[in-house]
C-alpha cells in the first residue's frame, strides 16, 4: 500500500506541474493537503514516507486521536465543518482552519488562541453555489464577514475556501472557483488589517487542474491518494 501511495502522490504532483504548465503559474506556488479524514494512521505514515507532510482532517476527536500518535514532521490544516465547542481542542495543533463561516466561530477561535497569546490562521469557507446542503458564509455576506474578523486580535484570515457544487463536467465546475478567486480579489483591495488574501482552498481529487487554473493555492486531496472512502 505504501508503494501505491508514494505512486499516487507522485502522480498528482505531476498532474499540479501539468496544470501550472497550461496556465503560466509556478507549480511551487501549489500546495497539496492530503485529506486523511476517515483513514488508518498507517495510510498517513505511508504517505509521510514518500514526503507528504501536509494533512487535512475533518472532525475533531478523529484529529485529537491522529495527532497524538502520528510523528514525524507532519503539519495539520482542519478542513471540516467546526462547532465552537471543539475549537478548544484544536488551539496550538493545527497550523490552518479552513471552515470559519460565521462570527460567533471566529470568536471563540480568537478566544482559545488568545489564552496563549497566539494568533490563529484561518480561511472563510463561502458557500459559493449557495447550496442548503454545504457549510459556508453565502457570497453576498462574506465582505461583510471578514470585516469583522478583522478585529479580533488573534486571528489571521489568510484567504477563502470553497467545495463547489460537484459536476461531472468540469468546465461547469470552473465558473464558482473563479467566482472565489474573484470575491478574494476584491476584499484584498479594502486593505483590512490581520486580512490577507493570498490563499485560496478549492479543488479535490476530480477537479483540482481546474482550480489551480483559476488560482488555487490549495488543493484537498483525498480520494486520488489514499482511494474512495470505505
Amino acid at each position: 500500500m505504501s508503494v501505491e501511495i508514494a505512486h499516487n502522490l507522485e502522480t498528482i504532483q505531476q498532474r499540479i506541474t501539468a496544470a501550472c504548465l497550461r496556465c503560466g503559474r509556478d507549480p511551487q506556488d501549489i500546495q497539496l493537503i492530503a485529506v486523511s479524514k476517515k483513514k488508518p494512521v498507517e495510510l498517513i505514515e505511508a504517505a509521510l514516507s514518500a514526503g507528504q507532510t501536509l494533512f487535512g482532517e475533518s472532525y475533531v476527536q478523529e484529529f485529537i486521536d491522529k495527532h497524538q500518535v502520528v510523528t514525524g514532521p507532519v503539519r495539520w490544516h482542519f478542513i471540516g465543518a467546526l462547532q465552537s465547542n471543539k475549537v478548544k481542542y484544536l488551539a496550538g495543533k493545527t497550523e490552518l482552519i479552513h471552515s470559519v463561516d460565521r462570527l460567533s466561530l471566529a470568536k471563540e477561535i480568537n478566544k482559545q488562541w488568545g489564552k496563549a497569546d497566539d494568533v490563529a490562521r484561518i480561511l472563510v469557507q463561502v458557500n459559493v453555489g449557495d447550496e442548503a446542503s454545504k457549510a459556508g458564509v453565502p457570497v453576498d455576506k462574506a465582505e461583510e464577514l471578514v470585516r469583522q474578523l478583522s478585529e479580533l486580535p488573534h486571528l489571521h484570515v489568510e484567504g477563502l475556501m470553497a467545495l463547489p457544487p460537484y459536476a461531472d463536467n468540469l468546465e461547469q465546475v470552473r465558473p464558482w472557483f473563479r467566482l472565489l478567486r474573484e470575491l478574494a480579489e476584491k476584499i484584498d483591495t479594502l486593505n483590512l488589517p490581520n486580512v490577507s488574501m493570498a490563499t485560496l482552498s478549492m479543488g479535490m481529487s476530480h477537479d483540482f487542474e481546474i482550480a489551480i487554473e483559476e488560482g488555487a493555492t490549495l488543493i484537498r486531496v483525498g480520494t486520488a491518494i489514499f482511494g474512495a472512502r470505505e
